[in-house]
């Protein structure tokens, strides 16, 4: 059995489904916080039989809203003195910003270069997203 060690402190995201972890780690850009950052891919879990962890020795602060939409079943642990002080359980966000960009090549965020791109959750149950501006479905 691997063995993984504590952090002493920073942020835990635990309950990542499985084979997400690395996706996570680039649209967070991660790789630029300039701390340890340290990835557990399928790790054993009784609840749902593999998930990924992310472990970041640093207290940052991270977009909770891109986080949610990636993947809303993630727990954010905040460990302070290897002990987790705070834990916040994600879900999908009503609204998100320039997380994910419109595909529509008709919509007014592809000709207009400073507008954002901000999507609004229609399907709770199924995790659909709209475009603010044009309606077109976000693909996940």
């Amino acid at each position: 059995m691997m063995r993984i060690d504590k952090i002493e402190e920073g942020v835990v995201l635990d309950h990542i489904a499985a084979g997400k972890a690395i996706d996570i780690y680039q649209s967070l850009n991660l790789g630029e916080l300039g701390c340890t950052v340290a990835i557990i891919t399928n790790a054993r879990s009784s609840q749902m039989g593999k998930k990924d962890i992310i472990k970041i020795e640093a207290h940052r602060d991270l977009d909770l809203k891109a986080l949610g939409y990636l993947d809303p079943g993630i727990t954010v642990n905040i460990v302070q003195k290897s002990k987790i002080v705070d834990k916040k359980n994600l879900e999908l966000p009503d609204r998100i910003t320039d997380i994910i960009k419109c595909k529509n090549p008709r919509c007014i965020t592809s000709t207009e270069s400073n507008l954002v791109n901000e999507f609004v959750l229609t399907d709770r149950e199924n995790g659909i997203y709209r475009c603010l501006y044009c309606e077109a479905k976000a693909e996940r």
